[in-house]
């Protein structure tokens, strides 16, 4: 590489790509990028295209964010073009001492995603350093005597740089009687020593005046002078004479100090004060670390050594005797390196957190190990303590990766405490640890969870509009929106547009509100799907049914079916022949309730009685029948007041009216009847004889019918011909029996006598002989009204049907009783009343 002119110069930088495998069971390449620079490169110079030689384009910058992690900013990556440049001086000596060879390692950070690029800056020297001599005059005393060829051991000078930019050679003055001869210590450095090449005359020159040139190689050469003058003293003829010319010992670097490192030995044959020898450090003023004992050559350790900082010591020693004569001999001291240093741990790259869903393998952080010691001292193992997802791959020396192994789960482990210790290889072996905390990030990977697997809520009907029937409640563990739940509805068995009208739910808090009153009645029972959805990206969700159970409330009253009243209000009436005997069954109110449960349990009661005790009336079956036999005190017609209750709190009622003539026939009846007072209303009249017409009329047509069927049937003898001419239609009496009715409620399916058209079907039907007093078989159309049956005098009988209509041109009477009789009764009534209308 070539170097400019001037101490600050600029040398050529050549990048090189040295690519490597850092073992066989690495997962990536690594790169290591190598520059070389000249030291004092000003700062803001270019070292380097970092980008481009890391294949970067210059629209990955921003996002790639190129950064340098090193303990000490020497150097710093534009952010614009991605060059690697000087940030502070780079002083070779102050960085790397003598070492020969000086390069700053260091590693860039890129980003998205996460990479380490090692690079290699080797600096190299600047001849900036000019070679220095310790004094600038030296002082030498020479004896007359001294034979030629001795040599003398003259002050060396110091020259910081390395190589050829550092000392290379010593130049003396031109002298006759002098020469200077080059030599070199064991540590490469350099030192002049004068010889004597003529014998010295004391009595002709008493002094002489030298200049000692110290010179480097380099470009341009670098120099320093020191004088040295000879003094030259009268005949001192022995010298003192070292045992070694050189001293060599070793010390490790943990020896105290007040040791004894060695005692140097000189002896001079002369006699008396030419004899007597004191010794002394020949550039005194630089030794710090050692003391000497004048009078014994004993050097003595003043402050602790410390291999890390100086590794070896070369101390010139003079023994000088009374007459002025000297010697003088090297001593270098070695210093071992012990095992005084614990590697330390240093974490760079270090993210805030990381997501819990990173993938295996990825690079999380770099991990930098120093330790001062050298050689197995120096060497380090790295190892990860505890059992966590991560793991720490070999990077480079003393260099690590920490990158995930295993998978992150953040609800289960929020954060993990790393712990990494390293351990040196030397005897006995040094550790640390260092910890740092990382924290997982939340993704949304959680469904809301419903505390239950399914909701069932009661409301009772009639609630009011906007009240809270029910909460839900879905728990999820991410955090933040990925956490945030809301609640809606996603189906229901109502249908779309009624769902809205029915009920709705508030998305914060999962209270599901009624909309509108519900109706037992109307809807009993009705299921919703509700969805709890969090707020991450993307959503998850997740359902649950929820069943409402509407109940029920007594807010129906009893309906009674049976006995209605005429159009006109009025109560229609029953027969009861008057040989019946107690408990004989006149005649049932039947009656429903809406409700249900104990709110539609009904119960029967007698409010006012015209004859009290004379009628009685089943609690529950509804059922009116006679509690003793009718006496001769007794009025005819009786009118009794039945109340309905149902069982609800508080219990709701109707009330139905009983109108109830004792007679054995219709005839009877009738003039019983007329007793009542007339209508009012001159139409009712007419209603009644235009009712009696028609009755007349339809039963002359359905006698001369039934005599035609009956011809025919006996000639077919067919015996279903006399059965019902819709059977299952209508109730069919056996002779003697009475049909059962064990409740006083009739259920909604009533079987009644009603033909598609919608008017209601009179039956006769045969009654046996023990029915020709007159009883009732009890009979329920839809308005609850009951058909009388009777016994007919022919000796055959003929199951006839004819069909009313319910107009409103017919009287009350002929809208809830259909006389069923004989020819012959029905005969005589025509006669009857065609009597009392004229």
């Amino acid at each position: 590489m070539g170097s400019g002119a001037g101490k600050s110069g600029w040398a050529e930088r050549r990048p090189v790509l040295f690519p490597f495998l850092l073992s066989l069971f690495c997962l990536a390449l690594s790169e290591q990028i190598h520059y070389r620079i000249p030291e004092e490169m000003p700062e803001g110079s270019v070292v380097g295209n970092l980008a481009k030689d890391l294949r970067l384009s210059v629209h990955e910058l921003p996002t790639r964010k190129l950064r340098v992690s090193s303990e000490k900013p020497y150097f710093t990556v534009s952010a614009e073009s991605g060059e690697l440049l000087v940030s502070s001086r780079l002083d070779r000596e102050q960085i790397c001492g003598k070492k020969s060879a000086c390069a700053l390692e260091f590693e860039v950070v890129a980003e998205n995603p996460l990479n380490f690029y090692h690079v290699n800056v080797e600096i190299e020297d600047v001849n900036d350093h000019t070679p220095k001599f310790s004094q600038n005059a030296f002082e030498l005393q020479i004896s007359e005597s001294t034979k030629s060829g001795a040599r003398f051991i003259l002050g060396s000078a110091h020259d910081a740089d390395i190589g050829t930019n550092s000392l290379q050679n010593y130049q003396l003055s031109p002298d006759d009687h002098f020469s200077l001869v080059i030599k070199e210590k064991l540590d490469g450095s350099k030192y002049p020593e004068l010889v004597l090449m003529t014998p010295l005359d004391r009595e002709e020159q008493k002094s002489y005046h030298l200049t000692l040139t110290a010179l480097d190689f380099g470009d341009p050469p670098l120099s320093s002078a020191a004088q040295i003058q000879v003094l030259v003293t009268d005949a001192n003829d022995n010298p003192p004479v070292f045992s070694q010319e050189l001293y060599r010992v070793e010390l490790p670097e943990n020896v105290l100090p007040g040791t004894t490192v060695l005692r140097v030995m000189a002896t001079d044959q002369d006699d008396g004060v030419n004899a007597e020898i004191t010794f002394s450090f020949t550039e005194a003023g630089q030794i710090t670390q050692f003391d000497l004992n004048s009078n014994t050559g004993e050097i003595i350790i003043l402050n602790t050594l410390d291999f890390e900082e100086v590794k070896e010591y070369s101390i010139v020693l003079e023994a000088k005797d009374g007459g002025g004569m000297i010697a003088q001999c090297t001593v270098e001291i070695e210093v071992l390196d012990i095992n005084d240093n614990a590697p330390e741990v240093v974490f760079q790259s270090l993210p805030d957190f990381i997501m819990e869903d990173t993938k295996l393998g990825t690079h999380i952080a770099l991990l930098k190990i120093r330790d001062k010691d050298s050689g197995h001292n120096g060497e380090v193992i790295c190892k990860l303590e505890g059992d966590v997802p991560f793991k720490v791959l070999t990077s480079s020396r003393n260099t690590y990766k920490l990158v995930t192994d295993g998978v992150l789960d953040r609800e289960q482990t929020p954060g993990y405490n790393i712990t990494i210790t390293a351990t040196d290889k030397g005897k006995p072996p040094l550790s640390s640890s260092s910890s740092i905390t990382l924290h997982i990030g939340d993704v949304n990977d959680n469904m809301p969870v419903f505390e239950r697997a399914s909701y069932v809520v009661h409301v009772a009907e009639n609630n009011p509009p906007g009240a809270s029937i029910t909460q839900v409640s879905a728990s999820d563990p991410d955090l933040g929106p990925n956490g945030h739940v809301s609640y809606s509805i996603v189906a229901s068995d109502l249908e779309p547009r009624a769902l809205s009208s029915y009920v709705s739910v508030n998305p914060q808090s999962g209270v599901v509100f009624a909309q509108r009153a519900f109706d037992h009645e109307q809807l009993r029972v009705f299921e919703l799907t509700l969805q709890a959805r969090d707020h991450g990206s993307p959503a998850l969700s997740s359902n649950v049914s929820l069943r409402v159970l509407v109940g029920d409330r007594n807010d129906n009253a009893p309906r009674v079916l049976y006995p209605a009243l005429g159009p006109d209000g009025s109560a229609l009436f029953d027969t009861v022949p008057r040989a019946a005997q107690p408990g004989y069954l006149v005649t049932k109110v039947v009656a429903v309730d809406a409700d249900s449960g104990h709110n539609a349990w009904l119960s029967y009661h007698v409010l006012q009685a015209s004859e009290p005790g004379l009628f009685s009336v089943g609690l529950r079956t509804g059922e009116v029948r006679t509690a003793r036999a009718l006496g001769d005190r007794d009025a005819a017609r009786q009118r009794l007041l039945v109340a309905v209750r149902d069982g609800g709190q508080p219990p709701l009622s109707a009330t139905t009216t009983l109108l109830l003539v004792f007679a054995d026939s219709l005839q009877e009846a009738l003039p019983d009847l007329s007793d009542r007072p007339s209508p009012s209303d001159p139409q009712a009249e007419l209603q009644f004889y235009l009712v009696v017409a028609l009755a007349l009329i339809s039963v002359l047509f359905l006698l001369a019918v039934i005599l035609a069927v009956a011809l025919h049937l006996r000639r077919s003898s067919s015996p279903a011909a006399w059965g019902c001419f819709k059977p299952g239609l209508c109730v069919k009496s056996e002779p003697g029996v009475l049909p059962n009715y064990s409740e006083g409620t009739l259920p909604y399916s009533y079987n009644l006598c009603v033909a598609h058209t919608g008017k209601t079907e009179f039956n006769f039907l045969k009654c046996s002989e023990q029915l020709s007093s007159g009883q009732n078989i009890l009979s329920g159309d839809s308005s609850g009204a009951l058909f009388p049956f009777c016994n007919s005098n022919e000796s055959t009988s003929h199951q006839v049907s004819f069909l009313l209509s319910q107009s409103s041109l017919y009287s009350p009477f002929v809208q809830q009783h259909f006389l069923t009789s004989c020819v012959c009764v029905a005969a005589a009534a025509a006669k009857s009343l065609q009597s009392d209308s004229v």
